[in-house]
């Protein structure tokens, strides 16, 4: 056992003393050693920056003729009054002269113009308008049904004519996003003196064009072309 240790410890030292001999001859043992010792760092140099110079020069300033000789003007804060627009005030509507349809004579009407509405067949496309105050007397605005607009009439703003009985023609504004009649209708109204609770019937004759009737609320009819 010592014997087979000391040719293992003989061959070991042997290897030891070749490796030795070989770092010697590469020179590895001081390149490690240099590897070891850190060099030193070197601070960088830094820019020096130059200061500006700013040159200033005295320079003789020109002044009119005119005013060379004036005092200098002395500014004073002026109060200036704020302008005030005043706004426009619309005169009340006088609406004592208004005429309300009974429940009972609308309902009349309204039962006129469907029987009318019936006699006319559905060759054309056809609605009926129970007016109201703000047909004939307020707004003057006349919205129709969303679905005959839809089914029937163009999808964008154009001008109707309206032509009554006796070949008078009125030019109307339709509304296509809002669905109704705008600009126009309240001369029509009025040149037919519409009030409330008349039944007014609407025969599509034309892409653009309406035959009207006019069921009067106090029991006469009138027909139009529209």
């Amino acid at each position: 056992m010592v014997a087979k240790k000391s040719a293992y410890e003989e061959s070991r030292q042997k290897r030891m003393e070749e490796n030795k001999k070989r770092m010697e001859a590469l020179n590895l043992h001081k390149l490690s050693q240099a590897l070891k010792i850190p060099s030193p760092t070197k601070p960088s140099p830094m820019k020096r920056s130059k200061p500006r110079v700013v040159e200033k020069q005295v320079v003789v300033v020109r002044r009119s003729s005119r005013v060379a000789n004036k005092p200098a003007p002395v500014f004073k804060e002026v109060v200036i009054d704020r302008v005030v627009i005043p706004r426009r005030i619309s005169k009340p509507r006088n609406l004592s002269n208004r005429v309300y349809a009974t429940d009972e004579a609308r309902a009349k009407a309204m039962e006129k113009a469907e029987k009318l509405q019936s006699d006319l067949g559905s060759e054309h496309p056809i609605f009926i308008k129970s007016m109201l105050q703000s047909h004939v007397t307020g707004g003057f605005w006349l919205g129709l049904p969303v679905d005959f607009c839809r089914r029937s009439l163009p999808r964008r703003d154009g001008v109707v004519t309206l032509i009554d009985e006796d070949a008078d023609e009125y030019q109307v504004i339709y509304l296509a996003r809002k669905n109704g009649l705008s600009g126009g209708w309240k001369g029509f109204a009025v040149a037919h003196g519409l009030l409330d609770g008349d039944a007014v019937v609407f025969q599509l004759i034309k892409l653009t064009a309406f035959k009207v009737y006019i069921i009067r609320v106090n029991g006469s009819e009138q027909g139009n072309s529209l």
